[in-house]
């Protein structure tokens, strides 16, 4: 099984929420990990954990090219996202609307880029955060859904290129099949509640059952890079009570 022991990780979004909970998985398997984020702040509190920091907007494309290209990382995990305006369609404007399209796919599309032409080494692993919402929908977070199935259908086509040229780069899907206990999932779970009159925790109890928090999803994640069972899948779901379940191969 592969440990992650001194392997090159770059993490995009890993300042806050479910990244920092993957950097601090992969940082307790002794990988070197160099994080992207937009806030100095909470960088600095990260570089204590050890890691190195280049602050900057993962929707960058000359910084993601730069990052790729000195780091050499052979795993590269684009989770940097935005936290979508949570409002009824006919409440939405076209900017509101467009917001994880303009952060998380444009980054998502990037970090691509840049693993593709760099290019990454040969058996490096790309993980693309998407979402639950891909497969059911989201009515209240714009195009959230929307976005995260354009990841989901991205990480396809570069797997093609990849294999079209050789590389021996898989793109690889997260998809949290439940809301996890961050700042974002506050924010979008409570506009959900509300709408049917009940408290964040009963809604979350009764669509997901058992809670998942942060940490134990980066544990899923580092286990879904070491595990070789799931090496060759493309979209993974990962849910308390399943576990890591394979979507889509």
């Amino acid at each position: 099984m592969r440990n992650l022991q001194d392997e090159r990780v770059v993490v995009t979004g890993g300042s806050r929420g479910l990244g920092l909970a993957i950097v601090e998985a992969l940082v307790a398997r002794g990988a070197r990990v160099t994080v992207v984020a937009r806030d100095r702040v909470r960088l600095a509190e990260v570089e204590r954990l050890g890691v190195t920091v280049r602050p900057g907007d993962a929707t960058d494309a000359a910084l993601m090219d730069t990052v790729i290209a000195d780091v050499k990382p052979s795993v590269l995990i684009l989770n940097a996202g935005a936290i979508p305006f949570m409002a009824p369609i006919d409440e939405q404007s076209w900017e509101t609307f467009s917001t994880v399209w303009n952060t998380d796919v444009k980054a998502g599309l990037h970090g691509i880029q840049a693993a593709l032409k760099t290019p990454l080494p040969p058996g490096s692993r790309v993980l693309i955060t998407s979402s639950g919402a891909a497969t059911v929908g989201a009515p209240l977070s714009g195009s959230y859904a929307g976005a995260k199935r354009m990841l989901w259908f991205m990480a396809h086509h570069a797997n093609d290129i990849a294999n079209e040229r050789g590389l021996g780069i898989h793109f690889q899907v997260l998809v949290p099949l439940q809301m996890i206990e961050t700042a974002l999932v506050h924010q979008v779970a409570s506009a959900y509640a509300r709408c049917q009159g009940i408290s964040i925790e009963a809604f979350l109890a009764a669509r997901y059952g058992a809670p998942l928090s942060p940490r134990q999803y980066g544990e899923y994640v580092v286990t879904l890079l070491t595990d070789p069972r799931h090496e060759t899948g493309v979209a993974y779901g990962i849910k308390a009570d399943t576990g890591i379940t394979l979507l889509d191969g």
